[in-house]
């Protein structure tokens, strides 16, 4: 009987939302649409890339430009317009992963599948995780996963410049350390959405585009190490640190930027 109790009440514990307003629940209800069709749209710049090979340094300039676009304009102005934009940038990410999306397939398509499903459940579990934690409790973790953003551009930089047996340590560190870092934001940053809509900040499409980076940074990074650990031919991994920059931690950083800017104006 109190083992039926306890069930009942870690069940209850589970399906607790009550420190969730209606209007933050609303909210996060656009988010996380907004989330799937990102995702989506990713999805069809990945196949624009197979149909005509334009991922690479241009679609990388292109969706840091769309990055700026996105984070310039008025939150209550020109919505669908913003929606268009963020549509257009997750296209754009699409593309740029389009390659390696591509080697994947050549090498085992279950590759891709596996990773997907895999940072689904992860992004699913510590999303969750932090609705249902105390408010503001995973927001101080972001003080610690900010330096560690900062260092992760010169560990992807210096794996580029020194070449062979260096290298390949300085990529480990980057890929797992990335992993690890970037999975750390899903919580943070679902706490800071909750937050920001606590406080009446509904801009959905920027929080979505928040949660997509995190997204697409984690699976890119599992679909590595699966790439590396399943594949026949053992890929270079000089090779794949470059396929990396595809989730360079610049994307983060300079979202943080424009953020901090925005605020500062206001």
């Amino acid at each position: 009987m109190a083992e039926a109790n306890v069930r009942v009440l870690r069940f209850a514990s589970l399906n607790n939302f009550r420190q969730l307003s209606p209007v933050v629940k609303s909210h996060l209800k656009r988010v996380y649409i907004s989330l799937i069709c990102a995702l989506a749209a990713s999805a069809f710049g990945v196949y624009i890339h197979m149909l005509f090979n334009i991922g690479g340094f241009v679609t990388d300039l292109l969706f840091f430009q769309s990055i700026k676009w996105l984070h310039s304009t008025h939150t209550n102005q020109q919505s669908t317009n913003r929606l268009y934009v963020l549509f257009l940038s997750t296209v754009l990410k699409g593309a740029s992963v389009g390659p390696m999306i591509k080697l994947a397939i050549d090498l085992d398509s279950s590759i891709l599948s596996t990773a997907f499903v895999g940072t689904s459940v992860v992004f699913s579990c510590l999303s969750c995780g932090a609705m249902l934690a105390r408010r503001r409790e995973y927001l101080y973790l972001g003080g610690l996963l900010t330096p560690g953003l900062s260092t992760l551009s010169p560990l992807l930089f210096a794996s580029f410049i020194y070449r062979g047996y260096g290298s390949t340590w300085l990529f480990n560190i980057e890929l797992y350390f990335g992993l690890f870092l970037f999975a750390g934001y899903m919580p943070v940053d679902t706490q800071e959405i909750v937050e920001k809509a606590h406080n009446g900040d509904m801009d959905y499409l920027e929080h979505s585009f928040s949660s997509f980076t995190d997204f697409v940074a984690v699976f890119v990074r599992v679909l590595i190490i699966l790439m590396l650990k399943n594949s026949a031919h053992k890929v270079e991994k000089n090779s794949m640190a470059l396929l990396a920059r595809l989730v360079c931690p610049v994307t983060k950083i300079v979202i943080h930027n424009m953020l901090d800017a925005r605020n500062r104006e206001a």
